[in-house]
């Protein structure tokens, strides 16, 4: 089973509560936080998992807040991250095969548990492309 590191700001917890639920049987789960509803800064855990993933700790992970873009953002900021904001499954889809992301972002309060599923199902198991995509991805870091 693919162990993959999932982090959450307030908005975000309840769903990402859900997904580590709803998809233990296929995947083994780090949660790195939060645990609450309380507020806390999105960033803080945009940046624990973008490290991890730039250290080679894990090869992909999984963010959430409430819009997907604070935490989205904040991940970008790490040379080598590729977080892709994905509300649907052919978006997630098209983030791996042609983008080769690397952190699949949720917006939590735009998006049900089935399509969250779908998404994470689609994310994990979409390989890279490369061909012709392989230059524009390295393009993205400059």
């Amino acid at each position: 089973m693919l162990n993959i590191p999932i982090a959450s700001d307030h908005a975000g917890f309840e769903m990402k509560q859900k997904l580590i639920e709803a998809l233990n049987q296929e995947f083994i789960f780090d949660d790195l936080g939060t645990y609450s509803e309380e507020p806390v800064d999105y960033p803080d855990f945009a940046h624990k998992e973008a490290k991890l993933i730039q250290d080679k700790v894990y090869e992909k992970g999984i963010l959430l807040c409430g819009s997907g873009n604070g935490i989205a953002m904040s991940a970008n900021k790490h040379a080598g991250i590729r977080a892709a904001l994905c509300w649907n499954a052919e978006i997630a889809k098209l983030a791996r095969c042609h983008n080769d992301a690397n952190i699949l972002v949720l917006p939590a309060r735009f998006i049900d548990l089935e399509e969250a599923k779908n998404c994470v199902e689609t994310f994990f198991s979409t390989p890279f492309e490369g061909g012709r995509h392989e230059k524009r991805v390295r393009k993205i870091d400059i």
